[in-house]
């Protein structure tokens, strides 16, 4: 029987999820002549990308999908407060408080071990930068807000997010919502190196409690979980 034809578009579809564009294009050209001239991108070329984005200025380091899917998500649910676990330099915290003066209303507290907080976002008066880590974070902070969400982009380590998960999950309202940052790691091999990452946290703690749900609506929007967010757009439903 005679061996089918694999065509360029076909090897390319293959190893895309696998490789960078880069060695793609290489690998083709040198073992099959295939000359490469439409634009290749997949997990990998997407994660070296968001180390390079930016906001205002300020290294971001998030994934474009998510870049969009949270100015709709706070835009929808209206917080008056958002609490950010993670700060590292401020641009995150500061593109939140962005879109809460836009929708008129709204404080951001944004936590960290350390500080290196850019001075355009300490000059927001709507972010209250905490430098003493999440296990200090004091919940009576939130007592003068009514409508609160979590933003998880902390160590991403089992524990870490079990814990933080275990903390702050008693301060989101019905309908609102607790964001797992980067599950993304176990689909990048890094499982292992997180103890199990934000993915096993999130089952178990959703194991123990009924009241959150995964909302599929923000986790396949682009497609099946095309989030750094695996899985981790939780809303409170009860």
């Amino acid at each position: 029987m005679e061996k089918k034809k694999i065509t360029c578009k076909q090897k390319i579809t293959l190893l895309q999820n696998k490789y960078t564009y880069k060695q793609i294009k290489i690998f083709l050209l040198n073992k099959y002549k295939c000359k490469v001239t439409n634009p290749i991108f997949n997990l990998q070329t997407i994660y070296n990308g968001h180390f390079k984005v930016t906001y205002r200025g300020i290294p971001m380091q998030k994934n474009p999908f998510d870049y969009v899917l949270y100015q709709m998500l706070i835009n929808d649910i209206k917080p008056d407060l958002i609490i950010e676990i993670g700060s590292y330099n401020g641009a995150s915290a500061l593109y939140y408080s962005d879109i809460l003066d836009l929708i008129g209303n709204g404080m951001v507290h944004s936590i960290d071990i350390e500080d290196h907080i850019h001075l355009l976002a300490k000059q927001k008066s709507n972010i209250k930068f905490f430098t003493t880590g999440y296990q200090n974070y004091d919940l009576n902070n939130a007592k003068e807000f009514n409508k609160i969400m979590v933003i998880d982009d902390g160590s991403h380590y089992y524990d870490d997010v079990l814990k933080a998960l275990n903390k702050f999950s008693v301060l989101i309202n019905i309908n609102s919502y607790y964001i797992i940052e980067d599950g993304i790691v176990s689909a990048l091999g890094m499982k292992k190196e997180y103890n199990g990452g934000p993915l096993k946290a999130i089952d178990e703690f959703l194991k123990n409690n009924n009241n959150f749900i995964i909302d599929r609506k923000y986790c396949d929007f682009f497609g099946k979980n095309a989030t750094f967010n695996v899985n981790g757009f939780l809303k409170r439903i009860k």
